[in-house]
């Protein structure tokens, strides 16, 4: 029995001594992030094509419950890793679900027309639900100068505003507990939010316009700030950190993936899942299987795997 259980171990530790350490840590969260912002296109194609005009409302009501359900039971876990991860797919779900979709309603209730592409006849540039969603600007920023200016906050972003911007409120209290599934999905539905705002307005001819020198600018901007992101979150060894990191640094990525679309300069396939469907259900099923081996990732390696390797050299 022993002998069986020596060759698991050894498996399982060799295993984690490869998976469970940087870069892999980063990576994987960085590709499940990533890829699951194209797959947010393809749901929401796919349910309004399956559910029709008729069901479509109540099936993006159900999904923003499943969300709301993963939410309380990430709050309620004790695990730092599984409550990270159903934090970051309750915001995904809520997202899509609830936010999206009241924008879709309200952009049907209201007749706004779909901003049509002057150069392609018949081709639509902006929906009618992200023109609604640019009146939700004033919004964003009211409840983010909350957030910006909370106290008991761990952001990176906000904290280097506050300590060089002079906008601390206060000390923090070491006895304010976090609750790590809901910090992020309000980091995964905020830092959605504010992007898709960003790149509407970068858009709208009014202000830059997606040809605009500025917007080449941003662009370039962008793609090094993205670079630079990666190259830090792949050294990270604690997979709850590297996922609240990985957040934004996917999705800052995955702006460039739409700015460049935009511009027609590759074929967003996870748009068209009719045409694309093999493709888009192989990536469905290895996200899925990613998402089951980043769940089950301890919560930090780093000492462990020290400990392991001391010990192989003195034996």
């Amino acid at each position: 029995m022993s002998d069986l259980a020596a060759p698991a171990s050894q498996s399982q530790s060799a295993f984690a001594r490869i998976f469970y350490r940087p870069p892999f840590v980063g990576l994987l969260a960085f590709f499940i992030v990533l890829v699951v912002q194209a797959l947010g296109h393809t749901v929401m194609i796919v349910m309004e094509s399956f559910f029709g005009e008729e069901y479509i409302y109540q099936s993006a009501f159900v999904m923003g419950l499943v969300g709301a359900i993963m939410l309380f039971i990430g709050m309620r876990s004790a695990n730092e890793v599984t409550a990270t991860w159903l934090g970051f797919w309750a915001g995904t779900f809520l997202w899509t679900g609830w936010v999206e979709f009241s924008f879709v309603w309200s952009g049907n209730v209201l007749n706004v027309p779909d901003l049509m592409d002057p150069s392609k006849p018949g081709e639509i540039t902006t929906k009618a639900e992200y023109l609604v969603m640019m009146s939700s600007i004033g919004i964003m920023f009211a409840t983010l100068a909350y957030f910006t200016l909370n106290k008991e906050t761990k952001c990176n972003f906000f904290l280097w505003f506050q300590r060089n911007a002079g906008l601390r409120t206060g000390k923090p209290n070491p006895a304010n507990e976090r609750n790590f599934a809901a910090i992020t999905a309000l980091e995964t539905i905020y830092v959605v939010w504010f992007f898709y705002l960003m790149l509407l307005f970068m858009y709208d001819e009014t202000i830059l316009g997606e040809h605009h020198p500025v917007t080449y600018a941003l662009f370039v901007g962008n793609v090094f700030w993205s670079v630079f992101l990666f190259l830090r979150l792949i050294k990270f060894w604690r997979v709850t950190t590297a996922i609240r990191y990985g957040i934004p640094t996917a999705i800052i990525c995955w702006n460039t993936i739409e700015i460049a679309g935009r511009w027609h300069l590759l074929n967003e396939f996870w748009e068209k899942p009719s045409e694309y469907g093999l493709e888009m259900t192989v990536i469905t099923v290895v996200v899925v299987a990613s998402a089951l081996l980043a769940v089950r990732t301890p919560t930090d390696q780093k000492s462990t795997l020290t400990q392991q390797e001391l010990a192989a050299r003195r034996a």
